[in-house]
């Protein structure tokens, strides 16, 4: 039977028969074929009887030419002869499967794989879910992060190596932002700001200061005339807005909040001496809600606080507030409560005010312990929290920017700053027109002291990073002219080694010497700006002054008595 063949002459190409008898091939449909090959190769099987039969050849003696055998576990075939052929080509694919291959299977159902099927199945399902729910989720906060935080303010310090072209003066070495907390809908003086903290961030030293401002501190509105307390400020300019617009005005209320706004920030400005670049003002709900959102927060408190029911009526409650010294956790309304709570401390709102700054800084920890802006999900409910409740004119990007910087500043780089503490008790307590008032300690409206005493608490990032040495000298006949002007610069954190007479006099306009060319660039321009002129690199040749280890030189002249004026 050498060479006698079953055949399958009708079998589709792919299809593989089974094996039997060495080298004989036989399917389930077989039948007896012709003669094709003495040796009973079938031409139609070359190949696959190849591919089978390479198994068994290879471990196989094979005789050399010489009539040896070899023995080897080589296959005694080229490989270098057939690595290109088609059959090569077909095996390769077939045993190394590609990338897209792969992929293609993963999704295609295979009869073969009906176990792996349904893992995989509902694995895409979940991913197709997770892609789904996730878009959601970021798509709604995205929205409600771009309503809430429209944008409008403005801090050079947000920004990495300032062109030292954009300064405007002292103070925008650093970020400050007001805080504005008020009663909200259904509070009795909804928009009373019983809650005033500047945070000012030096984004430079990485540091940062709450600074409170008390809210019964009477100060004078130049806008609307005579005196009030300073919480009542904003309120009081919404108010008005509010009287002298369109109730047809679809941008009424955010216009009149506007002015409101601008009227406390130049309140702020005028009397504490330091810029605001943005501003905040949240409600007692939007309050509770993000302390609750985040999990509440941990503070340790240095005195006991019993407030009871009856004596605190919050979120349209009788709340009862039970503080024990020592570390202490808050829900929302706890911690609001613990904020608010006045009438059972020593010092009244002062004390309350160190509580609050006591809380946001427990907030600061909690928010960037739980990676709180990389969480969807927690970005989501904290935007849907806010909601209504709270109005900024911070960006979504200044926010991102103030998120970093503020990961780089740890708790105790925060310092909590007030005007009452000794030995900074820069205010007092009075009545006036029969009610109970802050003033400063000073007098009336007078608030230089609190001025000086803030810029260099707050000093500018700028400044403080270069801390240039600088020395004055009168070059007028003005009584007194340089060490008001060494003062003055003194109260921004300037580095003052020199107050002293020139030994020139009738200096009409004032000169301001570079010593350094240009090294210390951004001390240079806040002199450019504050002087009204441009720097020059050496001294006047007939001044004679010996300028020491000085890396500027302020030479004043008549025209600064016409700008202190001013």
């Amino acid at each position: 039977m050498d060479g006698f063949v079953r055949a399958t002459p009708n079998r589709k190409v792919g299809q593989i028969p089974e094996l039997k008898h060495g080298n004989a091939y036989e399917s389930k449909r077989s039948r007896v074929g012709n003669f094709k090959s003495t040796d009973g190769f079938h031409p139609i099987e070359r190949e696959m009887s190849r591919e089978l039969n390479n198994s068994s050849r290879a471990r196989q003696p094979v005789r050399d030419f010489s009539g040896d055998i070899k023995i080897s576990q080589n296959t005694g075939v080229d490989d270098t002869k057939t690595k290109n052929s088609r059959f090569r080509r077909l095996r390769s694919n077939k045993t190394k499967p590609g990338k897209l291959h792969r992929i293609r299977n993963f999704f295609v159902f295979n009869p073969l794989r009906r176990k792996n099927w349904t893992k995989q199945r509902a694995f895409a399902h979940a991913l197709i879910l997770i892609m789904l729910f996730g878009g959601f989720f970021g798509g709604r906060a995205w929205w409600l992060a771009n309503k809430i935080f429209q944008g409008g303010g403005g801090a050079v310090a947000m920004q990495d190596n300032v062109d030292p072209s954009q300064l405007r003066g002292e103070g925008d070495g650093r970020v400050n932002v007001l805080l504005l907390g008020r009663g909200g809908e259904g509070h009795d003086g909804a928009d009373l700001t019983d809650t005033i903290v500047i945070a000012s961030i030096n984004p430079i030293q990485k540091e940062a200061a709450l600074l409170s401002i008390p809210r019964d501190l009477y100060v004078q509105s130049g806008s609307y005339g005579g005196h009030s307390k300073i919480n009542a400020v904003f309120a009081n300019a919404k108010n008005n807005a509010l009287a002298n617009s369109s109730p047809s005005d679809s941008e009424r209320v955010a216009k009149a909040e506007a002015a409101g706004f601008k009227a406390i920030e130049d309140i702020i400005q005028s009397k504490i001496g330091i810029p605001i670049h943005y501003h905040a003002v949240i409600d007692f709900a939007g309050f509770a809600k993000a302390i609750d959102t985040v999990g509440g927060v941990d503070v340790d408190v240095s005195e006991s606080l019993s407030v009871y029911e009856g004596n605190m009526w919050l979120m349209g409650q009788h709340y009862t507030l039970n503080v024990p010294q020592g570390k202490s956790h808050f829900n929302g309304i706890r911690a609001l409560a613990f904020s608010r709570s006045r009438h059972t401390s020593a010092r009244g709102d002062f004390d309350r005010s160190e509580r609050q700054r006591l809380i946001m800084v427990a907030l600061k920890d909690k928010i960037f312990s739980a990676g709180t802006y990389g969480n969807p999900l927690k970005i989501n409910q904290l935007m849907g929290d806010f909601g209504n409740h709270i109005r900024t004119n911070l960006g979504l990007n200044e926010v991102k920017r103030l998120y970093e910087i503020g990961s780089e500043i740890p708790s105790n780089k925060i310092a909590s700053v007030d005007l009452a503490t000794p030995p900074n008790n820069y205010i007092t307590t009075g009545m006036i027109d029969g009610q109970s008032v802050v003033y400063p300690r000073a007098g009336l409206d007078n608030y230089k002291e609190i001025q000086y005493y803030v810029r260099n608490r707050l000093k500018d990032g700028f400044l403080a990073h270069e801390n240039a040495v600088v020395a004055v000298y009168n070059g007028t006949e003005i009584a007194g002219l340089a060490s008001r002007t060494s003062d003055d610069l003194k109260s921004y954190g300037y580095n003052i080694s020199t107050v002293a007479d020139a030994p020139t006099k009738g200096i009409q306009k004032t000169v301001v010497v570079d010593l350094r060319n240009g090294e210390k660039k951004y001390t240079r321009k806040y002199l450019e700006n504050r002087f009204g002129t441009l720097a020059v690199g050496q001294l006047p040749s007939d001044t004679k002054i010996v300028p020491g280890n000085a890396d500027f030189v302020i030479i004043l002249g008549q025209n600064e008595q016409t700008r202190l004026a001013n």
